[in-house]
């Protein structure tokens, strides 16, 4: 942001008029303490200019400080540990549960209580994104949601990874103190992976949806934390268009039904075949649990229609998803690795930047045949899409001038990160990242460094890029384009 400098004419110490409408001396004092007074006030003033021109100078150094290349210092994000999180007592307000977690989770549910979870079976992004309609989900019927960790998937194509906590990368006492409801993660109602196997019976919405499969999709994360998950396919009026097998949406109050006892009854007891899928451990098969619900996979669920999330209206994003903050911990980690791109030290600020997300990755097979330097945007188009940014935050906040473009991508064709390289932009250094805090950590930390720009420019049809946009335009309240791709002038505008 540029520094405007006051002049003399606007100073009030330069103000001519200003010496002028000081009292005078009265007649009983000498002419010497008169000479002595002037002389106070005149070396007073002189020296208020030259702190205040001193305070200027400096201002405007920094200011063009932030409009030039900044040079690199001898700084790592490893160098500082950040804080860890606060621990807030499992019986706070908002817990929602009997105590600690049990070996059995059943023995931690409140009678009075009912609940409502579901597993994670994508990618990060499109699991948050799951999660946030679980949320919505659970406060529309009145339940206390349980959310799962997050299960590794095509983002960790390179090794293993350990599931993640939600609470590790989301602020859940903040968000729960937001949407004014209790919400739990499994580990505070069972043990971690806990080994005392527990039956439980749940809905199976994913067959319904979509035309090909008739398996529940339940992913990893029952199993590993003793959960034995027997099957009931639900009600073909879950989908809200049965007919469309390119549509899969479920809409919140189709599937809010199913917890309330008179549709599940109907349902059950109508005297139809019941599809049923005994659990995997003790091959069991038991009706969907009421205390307990769950849906298998809630990816799909929207209040209107498919990709929701890419709307402004979108109730999960305003009621849940938009208050799922970072924890404490990972907002200094994301600091820590912005001060480390831009060079520079611990105590400088960080100056308003642009972030890019470009995903090209399993993209390519959405090419359908079309070369991928034709498919996919060039860097020309991207950086157009950049200048609309820089152009639009300039009339949206005067004065502003953001310079800095961070580039983000899965993109591994170093030939490709020289022509990022060559518009003056960005990189951030993952080079230790996973060694140091994990391998999710490169995902989870290009995303925190997206949702603190002031701008941002995505890939269509990225979930990613969607949920950061949203971030931007939201709690920075920021300028976003996104680039339109799978044909060679795909986002000619």
């Amino acid at each position: 942001m540029d520094v405007t400098i006051r002049t003399s004419e606007d100073s009030l110490l330069g103000d001519k008029d200003y010496l002028s409408t000081l009292p005078l001396p009265s007649a009983s004092h000498s002419n010497t303490f008169g000479r002595r007074k002037r002389a106070f006030f005149t070396t007073a003033t002189l020296v208020s200019l030259f702190f205040l021109t001193s305070y200027l100078i400096i201002q405007q150094r920094a200011s063009d400080r932030f409009g030039v290349d900044l040079k690199p210092i001898p700084f790592k994000p490893e160098d500082v540990e950040p804080p860890s999180n606060a621990t807030y007592p499992i019986a706070s307000l908002y817990s929602g549960a009997r105590g600690p977690p049990t070996p059995l989770f059943r023995d931690n549910l409140l009678p009075d209580k009912q609940y409502l979870t579901s597993w994670p079976s994508a990618g990060w992004s499109n699991d948050v994104m799951a999660f946030g309609n679980l949320i919505y989900l659970a406060l529309i019927t009145d339940r206390i949601p349980v959310i799962p960790k997050f299960t590794p998937s095509h983002v960790l194509v390179d090794g293993h990874a350990d599931d993640l906590p939600f609470g590790e990368v989301f602020d859940i006492p903040r968000l729960a103190s937001l949407i004014k409801s209790p919400i739990l993660e499994w580990r505070d109602i069972k043990i971690d992976e806990s080994p005392v196997v527990e039956s439980m019976g749940c809905w199976a919405i994913w067959p319904e949806q979509q035309y090909y499969d008739s398996i529940p999709r339940e992913g990893w994360f029952p199993r590993n934390s003793g959960l034995d998950v027997s099957y009931t396919r639900a009600p073909s009026w879950v989908k809200a268009n049965p007919g469309n097998e390119h549509d899969k949406t479920s809409r919140f109050w189709d599937l809010a039904r199913l917890s309330f006892p008179d549709a599940r009854r109907e349902w059950l007891n109508n005297g139809q075949a019941i599809q049923q899928t005994p659990s995997p451990i003790l091959n069991v098969i038991e009706d969907p649990d009421q205390q307990m619900l769950c849906m298998d996979y809630l990816y799909f669920a929207a209040a209107i229609g498919d990709v929701e999330y890419d709307y402004d209206f979108s109730p999960a994003w305003r009621f849940v998803v938009a208050h799922m903050h970072w924890t404490e911990r990972l907002e200094a980690i994301g600091e820590l690795y912005l001060r480390s791109t831009f060079g520079l030290k611990p105590s400088q600020p960080i100056p308003p930047y642009i972030t890019i997300h470009i995903r090209h990755g399993d993209f390519s097979n959405w090419c359908n045949g079309v070369p991928l330097e034709e498919c996919f945007a060039p860097i020309p188009v991207i950086a157009r899409r950049v200048r609309e940014v820089q152009e639009e935050l300039s009339i949206k906040y005067p004065g502003m001038n953001v310079k800095h473009v961070i580039m983000t991508s899965d993109e591994r064709d170093e030939a490709w990160w020289d022509l990022v390289r060559a518009q003056g932009w960005c990189r951030i250094d993952h080079s230790s990242t996973a060694a140091q805090y994990g391998r999710w950590y490169p995902v989870i930390i290009d995303a925190i460094v997206q949702s603190k720009g002031m701008g941002f420019v995505g890939t269509d049809r990225s979930t990613f890029s969607i949920i950061s946009r949203r971030r931007v335009e939201d709690w920075q309240r920021g300028v976003a384009r996104t680039v339109k791709w799978g044909y060679r002038g795909a986002d000619d505008h």
